[in-house]
């Protein structure tokens, strides 16, 4: 297969997986970044000639449209939690504009589940005109909105184990709002297939969930659970968490921003009738595979600790 993939922000959680996947399909790699440096640690996973990096950043549109000269795919999974705006709307637009521009046959852009012009959070609102910015230029783009996303990279599931592992009470904020973790792996083959193979999926917008869904509490419990930990888990009422949010989650370090906080007031949840991982012939993992693997070092022992039974 000789195809030409650009990645715009392929060297971050997600991308990496899907550059493993274009690699051993054989594609071409074009790792476009701020930095290409980030990227570099990748290279090992394609053969000669395999893999390129070129500077760019979504921001701007003259280094966008450089990166993309010659691709016959480009996929955007450039995504950030300041300059929300800046990214994840404009930076949306100058990507899409540009592969339009170059004749590029396919486009894939991650946006998120909960992705809303006019929703309350910055972050909902920015991936919602985001995605509307893409249609405008790239009509056939494939959109791509997965649930929170586990794996061994994550800032999520790793972030509350670690929390677990340190505190003897653990704060639970909007403990009743529902989620749908997906696994990266899974996230990054439905996105590779699309690129590679998107006659069946242009144009459409597809949402991304695995095969569970629980609560922020339960996914507490179960972390608590398949680590060995047992600490006191303490529910934290809208009327205190909101406040801390609002006058604290500016500070470095602070236990949640007021724009999470916005976010966390629906549930993360794939719709009833939208189209998903089936779609591309993926069967979900579930949480539980991540419990055996990466999860174990936050027991007390490591991978010799033993689970909480009761």
């Amino acid at each position: 297969m000789d195809r030409l993939v650009v990645m715009f922000g392929g060297s971050g959680f997600v991308g990496r997986y899907v550059a493993q996947r274009l690699l051993a399909a054989g594609a071409r790699v074009r790792f476009a970044e701020r930095d290409p440096r980030r990227a570099f640690f990748l290279k090992p996973q394609g053969s000669l000639g395999q893999v390129q990096f070129v500077t760019a950043d979504v921001t701007h549109a003259e280094s966008v449209a450089r990166a993309v000269v010659g691709a016959d795919a480009v996929i955007n999974l450039a995504g950030a939690f300041d300059h929300m705006f800046e990214v994840h709307k404009d930076g949306a637009a100058n990507v899409a504009k540009a592969a339009a521009a170059a004749g590029v046959g396919a486009l894939v852009h991650i946006s998120a589940i909960g992705a809303d012009a006019e929703g309350r959070s910055d972050y909902a609102r920015s991936k919602g005109e985001g995605e509307a910015a893409v249609r405008a230029a790239f009509p056939g783009a494939t959109i791509l909105r997965p649930s929170l996303i586990f794996g061994r990279e994550d800032k999520f599931v790793n972030r509350f184990a670690g929390l677990i592992r340190a505190l003897p009470v653990v704060p639970v904020i909007r403990g009743a709002v529902k989620l749908q973790p997906v696994s990266v792996a899974d996230v990054a083959a439905a996105a590779a297939q699309a690129l590679l193979d998107p006659a069946d999926h242009a144009g459409k917008t597809y949402e991304l969930g695995g095969p569970q869904v629980l609560t922020m509490a339960e996914l507490f419990a179960w972390i608590a659970r398949e680590t060995g930990r047992d600490p006191m888990m303490a529910d934290v009422p809208d009327a205190v968490a909101a406040p801390i949010a609002r006058l604290t989650g500016w500070l470095p370090g602070a236990p949640i921003t007021w724009d999470q906080w916005l976010m966390l007031a629906r549930d993360n949840v794939v719709s009833a009738d939208a189209q998903g991982l089936s779609a591309f012939g993926v069967v979900p993992a579930p949480l539980a595979s991540a419990a055996g693997g990466w999860l174990v070092q936050y027991r007390r022992h490591g991978r010799f600790g033993a689970k909480r039974t009761a």
